[in-house]
């Protein structure tokens, strides 16, 4: 059976604009109807690291606050803390940098709430009895409240493809106990021929695990927790994963996260990804490449895994724009984020979600 994916492009005219046209999306796609008057409703994003620009707009979140607030719901924006050592590690700094990049109350009229607490380790352990995980550690601040609504930028990523509502939910919502987790198989190397022993990655990485001997990069496997961030950190690409065993692991390991985080929310969930300023990687970094493709829209679902496989085809339908760090696959109909990591088997994510019932690959889109 397939599921129903709601989808807005981008064309205004002076009898509505952009915002009047999310407010018919989010009519359309059921926002109403996924929870009650007083209802605590936590509005899961990516605030971005400082020195990003490609993550949501701001006041496209404050539309969706007016949303539910018209229907008494109580929202807050919520993300949680990240691994590696970057301007969103803890909740004081992570506040300041959702402020920095615009998320101030006066914008966006909702309280932000770090979901695992000053350091990330407010976390609650749901049981879910799968192959990888027995229980999964999600940030308390989510577990609690009533109804969710992701609101995920939909660009690519290093580790799973592309980043959408699953990674936003799985990835995203998780203590930093919980992401170690997810990340505990993910061993990189050094590939010595490439690495000039820049410093780079040694000044990044949180753990201090990668030092410098005879002026190449050494990983201390001991001490890496897998959050992968000095594989991109790296100018030379010298540094490296074994993907074909790592990755299947990976994104089993956040699908089944993703099952964690909705365990208690049937019934109480929406999906929203913003296929716009299509960055080739995750908004944890600092910076952000050009996009691959143009902006194409909006998308709504009530299931996870039908919305990534419209946003996923929507992109790989598009011409690739010309000046991205994208050499191949550029035709319509080719895979963008296989060009992009040709390594990373993005449907993994999408098969195995929908084998743990969250969702089908099969969809319809409606566009409104």
């Amino acid at each position: 059976m397939e599921s129903t994916v709601y989808f807005m492009d981008l064309r205004t005219s002076p009898k509505e604009n952009l915002f009047g046209k999310l407010e018919r999306l989010l009519d359309k796609a059921g926002l109403e109807t996924i929870f009650s008057k007083r209802d605590l409703i936590a509005v899961k994003l990516h605030f971005g690291e400082l020195g990003n620009t490609a993550f949501i707009r701001p006041v496209f979140l404050r539309k969706i606050v007016e949303k539910i607030k018209a229907k008494q719901g109580i929202p807050f924006l919520t993300d949680a803390n990240t691994l590696y050592a970057g301007t969103r590690s803890n909740a004081v700094n992570h506040l300041q940098t959702a402020i920095q990049n615009g998320f101030a109350y006066s914008v966006v009229d909702a309280p932000l709430v770090i979901a695992d607490g000053l350091r990330g380790k407010s976390e609650t352990a749901v049981q879910i009895n799968r192959k990888r995980f027995k229980e999964v550690y999600i940030g308390s601040e989510i577990v609690q409240a009533d109804a969710l609504i992701s609101v995920a930028h939909f660009k690519g990523h290093e580790l799973s493809g592309f980043g959408g509502a699953i990674k936003n939910v799985g990835m995203g919502s998780a203590s930093r106990k919980g992401k170690l987790a997810q990340h505990s198989n993910l061993g990189p190397k050094v590939n010595i021929e490439k690495c000039i022993g820049c410093g780079d990655c040694t000044e990044h990485c949180s753990q201090y695990a990668i030092s410098l001997k005879d002026e190449k990069a050494v990983i201390d496997l001991e001490k890496c927790i897998g959050c992968g961030e000095c594989i991109l950190i790296c100018p030379n690409s010298a540094i490296e994963i074994q993907w074909n065993q790592a990755i299947p692991v990976f994104l089993e390991n956040m699908v089944e996260y993703t099952e964690g985080v909705l365990k208690n929310k049937k019934g109480k969930t929406l999906y929203l990804n913003f296929i716009t300023n299509i960055s080739p990687a995750c908004d944890c970094y600092a910076y952000n490449d050009s996009p691959i493709v143009r902006d194409i829209g909006i998308a709504a679902s009530k299931d996870p895994v039908a919305i990534d496989q419209a946003c996923a085809d929507l992109v790989n339908k598009e011409h690739a724009l010309p000046g991205s760090c994208l050499e191949k696959n550029h035709k319509p109909g080719e895979d963008k984020f296989k060009g992009l990591y040709p390594e990373v088997d993005w449907t993994i994510q999408l098969d195995y979600a929908q084998e743990l019932g969250l969702g089908t690959r099969k969809y319809k889109l409606e566009k409104i």
